[in-house]
């Protein structure tokens, strides 16, 4: 489920010459980092790279990590960690959200039982024993009815 703002952040925007202005990068260093898979921007009708804000954050975590003296291979793992932690984090939030509804529902049915177990209600349909419970008058079924 994409929010609006991954939305924005995914919209491919700037050309090579600006990626690499906003990144501190030589273009041929971009055009190196999408041949090793490393970012892969998107393409205009003409085929011209565009890059997304996205892909600028990346890149500069790129250039972090390379000043820091991790080479390629090890920035490849380090971005594949970094996005399986955020799946799961997407999981994770998803899975909270299911328990919320479960445990609602949970409460709801809590509810409803401890309700229909104040209603002397033998022997009437529940909405009876409801209108009963909210002060209306019901009459009870006689014996052998």
């Amino acid at each position: 489920m994409a929010h609006k703002n991954d939305e924005s952040r995914t919209k491919p925007l700037y050309m090579i010459s600006v990626a690499a202005e906003l990144t501190g990068m030589h273009p041929q260093t971009l055009r190196v980092y999408e041949q090793k898979g490393l970012v892969n921007p998107g393409r205009s009708r003409g085929n011209t790279r565009l890059y997304s804000q996205a892909d600028i954050e990346r890149l500069e975590l790129i250039g972090r990590l390379t000043d820091e003296g991790i080479n390629l291979a090890g920035v490849v793992r380090i971005l594949d960690m970094r996005e399986h932690e955020e799946e799961m984090e997407r999981e994770i939030d998803e899975m909270r959200a299911r328990v919320r509804e479960l445990e609602d529902q949970v409460r709801e049915f809590k509810t409803r039982e401890r309700i229909t177990a104040l209603a002397p209600y033998e022997g009437m349909s529940p909405s009876k024993a409801m209108l009963g419970l909210l002060g209306g008058k019901v009459e009870k079924p006689e014996d052998g009815e």
